[in-house]
């Protein structure tokens, strides 16, 4: 029997209603997780096996990356059904058995809903391109050509080239903000908004305890298909895109961000708050991110977080430049919440994108679990894992085969999660894995980390267990975030207590005064200085120093 069986929607809303504020969220990628049936994919069965080793970490929650029905062309996220598994990742019975084993263990389970797109393999698709007056013609995003027969605009697709596709049954265009097999749902069409809704209740009803919401911006387009305009080149920016890709070069005005999208969002709200579960919105845009996080997640009506951009972007992470974003995230969403992540399976692994040494990814996961805001951990980063280099002619992510080689695509985060080192598949699988596993994971193995309690893998586990030892940490507010040259610092308070953190972001020893006051320290187990008498902390490169008080 699921939770929500167990358990009416009213009784699940007496729950804790804010379990989501400052949650430490583990992210699935299913496909590389673990494989139970020996196919070389990983899947629903490989997720219940490791709940274990993901409750040994600590963590609140699991975000599954989509598991759906799907001709996998984007592996998962064009979606032909919403309410079936993909039998290469199992059943519905084995989601079932997610979620009893993973609330068994104390762990909430949210899944990655693409609500702004489908396959073109969804009957709903084959119905709407049938012909300009079917039931469902305007589920869909149809445009007739200009006089020349070019698309409608200059709307651009993540993916590269025009967001518009010629269907010749309706001799019209169809928008698809992503693949060409990607085509976008018309949300101006109540009906769509209601069968969207309807898929959002079915899996409530499974026991879901919230979503991440893929793409939350896209959802709404410009009734009137007027042009972007274009973006001056010292705008630009790679946080969504790589540079190498024509989007960069437009301001998405018209093509996303639509006002309309709020009323929407109240719309899943409601839905969400019926059951006592969440949602984590992703928002895509290299200029506006924190402004439409503030907006999507001010009050309680809309989404209680936002998924932020800003650190998972190439620009090194300076102490100057995580004061300043945090800064912003002030300005634009002062009544908001983010969560942040460094890694995930669309970017390349932080350890490698950032170029950074043992002693600075141990630092930064401490920095990460103090910040204000909930968290996001992606498969393999606990291990301290760099990106993989896959060859060209073991990819499989059409981004990358389709902008290689100057940007090499997303899998070389993708790589099967190394469990131990018996076999050159690394535990994950008794069969060839859909990707290589890097020779270089198999010395980090959890296997290999589990034994070493100097190991990352050990300093992640500490880490979030800090975080909630420390109400602070996770639901507090916070003072400002400051720099003074390499040492970012700030305070987190909470109901009556305070938290001083400083870090120093740099391969240089710095030295820093803490505030005034009686002080004592904390986390000396992930490695931090202890201030002298005087207050005065002697930081060593990529070192942090966490004290707390009684609030003042």
């Amino acid at each position: 029997m699921t939770l929500a069986e167990q358990q009416a929607p009213s009784q699940q809303a007496a729950l804790d209603r804010d379990w989501w504020r400052g949650a430490v969220i583990y992210q699935i990628y299913p496909r590389s997780f673990q494989d139970s049936n020996g196919d070389g994919i990983g899947d629903l069965g490989g997720i219940r096996q490791r709940i274990p080793y993901i409750a040994a970490l600590g963590v609140d929650a699991i975000w599954i990356s989509p598991f759906f029905r799907s001709p996998m062309k984007d592996f998962g996220y064009d979606v032909s059904d919403y309410r079936d598994v993909e039998p290469v990742f199992g059943t519905l019975d084995d989601f079932d058995a997610v979620i009893e084993t993973a609330h068994a263990h104390g762990i909430r389970v949210m899944i990655d809903l693409v609500l702004s797109h489908t396959s073109d393999q969804h009957p709903w698709f084959d119905e709407s391109r049938s012909s300009r007056t079917n039931a469902k013609s305007d589920w869909y995003v149809w445009a007739d050509p200009r006089p020349d027969g070019t698309p409608p605009n200059n709307w651009l697709s993540i993916f590269g080239g025009s967001a518009w596709q010629w269907d010749s049954r309706r001799e019209q265009y169809y928008l698809h903000n992503f693949l060409t097999s990607q085509p976008d749902l018309n949300l101006h069409s109540m009906e769509v908004q209601d069968a969207l809704l309807d898929v959002v209740r079915f899996w409530l009803e499974k026991g879901c305890d919230g979503f991440r919401l893929d793409t939350i911006n896209f959802y709404f387009h410009d009734k009137d298909l007027r042009d972007n305009p274009p973006l001056a080149p010292e705008l630009r920016n790679a946080n969504i895109a790589p540079s190498v890709n024509p989007y960069n070069h437009q301001e998405h005005l018209h093509s996303k961000n639509q006002p309309e999208n709020l009323d929407f969002l109240r719309r899943v709200r409601a839905e969400l708050d019926r059951y006592g579960a969440a949602a984590v919105g992703e928002v895509g845009d290299a200029q506006r991110g924190l402004q439409i996080m503030g907006q999507y997640t001010a009050g309680d009506e809309l989404m209680q977080m936002c998924y932020a951009f800003e650190f998972l972007a190439t620009d090194p992470l300076t102490a100057g430049r995580i004061a300043e974003v945090m800064t912003r995230v002030d300005e634009e969403a002062s009544d908001g919440w983010a969560c942040w992540a460094f890694s995930n399976h669309d970017v390349t692994r932080h350890t490698t994108r950032w170029n950074l040494t043992p002693a600075a990814q141990r630092m930064l996961c401490t920095l990460l679990m103090c910040l204000r805001g909930s968290v996001c951990l992606y498969q393999g980063e606990e291990l301290g894992l760099p990106e993989a280099e896959v060859a060209f002619e073991d990819l499989q992510d059409p981004y990358g085969i389709q902008f290689w080689p100057e940007y090499k695509g997303r899998d070389g985060c993708r790589t099967p999660m190394p469990w131990e080192p018996s076999n050159q598949n690394a535990g994950f699988s008794s069969a060839r894995p859909w990707l290589p596993v890097p020779i270089r994971h198999l010395h980090s193995t959890v296997a290999h980390q589990e034994d070493d309690r100097a190991a990352m893998l050990h300093h992640y586990r500490r880490a979030i267990a800090l975080r909630h030892a420390h109400p602070p940490l996770a639901k507090g507010r916070h003072g400002g975030v400051r720099h003074d040259r390499d040492v970012v610092y700030f305070t987190r308070t909470h109901d009556g207590q305070e938290v001083f953190c400083a870090f120093n972001v740099s391969e240089e020893p710095a030295e820093f005064h803490l505030p005034p006051g009686t002080w004592t320290a904390i986390g000396e187990e992930l490695g931090t200085a202890t201030p002298a008498a005087d207050g005065r902390v002697y930081l060593a490169p990529w070192q942090a120093t966490l004290a707390t008080r009684r609030a003042v």
